[in-house]
C-alpha cells in the first residue's frame, strides 16, 4: 500500500462536537485554567532562578517541573481553545505529529522526574548529614537531564514508528487533541509493532517510576517513625506532603484512565483525560506554595521588589 503524502493529509479533532455549549463552557473553563498554568509555573521558574534561598535540589527539580508543565500544557491547549469556538475542527498531519510527540515527551519526563524527586527526599529524610555532598549540583543537573534525555528518546521511538504508517480514511481522532495511541489506530495497516512499544513505553515510564517512588517512600516513613520527637516526625513529613499530593493526583488520574471499566460514553471519557491534561499542571504550583513558606517569602519578596520598583 502507497502511502499517502503527508502535506495532504488532514485530522479532524472530534473533541465534543455534539455539545456545542459544552465546547463553549469548556473553553471559558480551560482558559482560565491556562491562564493560572502559565501565572503559576511561571511564577515558581522564576522564583527558583532568583531567589537564592530556592537554591536547593528540591526546588531545582520542581522548576523543573513547573517549565515542563508550561511546555507539556502550551503543545495542546492553544490549539484545543480555538477548536472549541470553530466549526472547522481540522489539524494538518504535522501539527498533529509535533503537538503529540512534545505531549508525549513531557509526559515521560515529568514521570521520571517525579521519581528523581522522590529520591531527593529519600535521601533528605534517610541521609540528612551527607544531603549536601551526595545531591551536589553536579549530580542534580545530570539526573534532571537524564528525565529529559529519557523522555525525549522514548517520545521519538513512538514518533518515529507512527509517522511511517499509511492513512486512508477519514481520520477522525475522537479527542481534544492528538493522541498517539488514537493517532496510529487510524492507519490503515497492522498497528501491532506500534500498540506494543506503547505498552512497553507505558510500563517502563509509568509503572517503573512508581515502583521507585514507592521503594523510597517506604524507606522515608521507616525512618520518620524511628523519630522519638513527635515535632520531628512532624517536620519530616511536612517537606514530603507537597511530592507526596501531586504523585497521588498525577498517579491517581492515571490510573484511574486505565483501570476504570470500559465506558460508552466516550464524552466522559475524553473529560477525564482533560482533567489528566489541563488540572494536574494547574494543581502543581498550587499545592507547593500553599504550605510552603519558603516559597511564599521568596513570592513576597519579588512582589515587595517589584512594588519598590514601580513606586521609585
Amino acid at each position: 500500500m502507497e502511502r499517502t503524502n503527508w502535506t495532504e493529509i488532514e485530522f479532524i479533532l472530534q473533541g465534543l462536537s455534539e455539545y456545542p455549549r459544552a465546547e463553549k463552557l469548556l473553553f471559558a473553563t480551560c482558559l482560565v485554567m491556562y491562564l493560572v498554568i502559565l501565572l503559576g509555573n511561571g511564577t515558581l521558574v522564576i522564583l527558583t532562578l532568583l531567589d537564592s534561598r530556592l537554591h536547593t535540589p528540591m526546588y531545582f527539580f520542581l522548576g523543573n517541573l513547573s517549565f515542563l508543565d508550561i511546555w507539556y500544557t502550551s503543545s495542546f491547549i492553544p490549539s484545543m481553545l480555538i477548536h472549541f469556538l470553530s466549526k472547522k475542527k481540522t489539524i494538518s498531519f504535522t501539527r498533529c505529529v509535533v503537538q503529540m510527540s512534545v505531549s508525549y515527551s513531557m509526559g515521560s519526563t515529568e514521570c521520571v522526574l517525579l521519581a528523581v524527586m522522590a529520591y531527593d527526599r529519600f535521601v533528605a529524610i534517610c541521609n540528612p548529614l551527607r544531603y549536601p555532598i551526595i545531591m551536589s549540583k553536579a549530580l542534580c543537573i545530570q539526573m534532571a537531564a537524564l528525565a529529559w534525555i529519557l523522555g525525549f528518546f522514548n517520545s521519538l521511538t513512538e514518533t518515529i514508528l507512527a509517522i511511517q504508517l499509511p492513512f486512508c480514511g477519514k481520520n477522525v481522532i475522537n479527542h481534544f487533541a492528538c493522541e498517539i495511541l488514537a493517532f496510529v489506530k487510524l492507519a490503515c495497516t497492522d498497528i501491532s509493532l506500534n500498540e506494543i512499544t506503547i505498552m512497553l513505553g507505558n510500563v517502563i515510564f509509568l509503572f517503573t517510576p512508581l515502583l521507585l517512588i514507592c521503594i523510597s517512600y517506604i524507606f522515608i516513613l521507616s525512618t520518620v517513625l524511628r523519630i522519638n520527637s513527635r515535632e520531628g516526625r512532624k517536620k519530616a513529613f511536612s517537606t514530603c506532603s507537597a511530592h507526596i499530593t501531586v504523585v497521588t493526583v498525577f498517579y491517581g488520574t492515571i490510573l484511574f484512565m486505565y483501570m476504570k471499566p470500559k465506558s460508552k460514553d466516550s464524552a466522559f471519557n475524553k473529560l477525564i483525560a482533560l482533567f489528566y491534561g489541563v488540572v494536574t499542571p494547574m494543581l502543581n504550583p498550587i499545592i507547593y506554595s500553599l504550605r510552603n513558606t519558603e516559597v511564599q517569602e521568596a513570592l513576597r519578596k519579588l512582589v515587595s521588589r517589584h512594588w519598590f520598583w514601580r513606586k521609585g
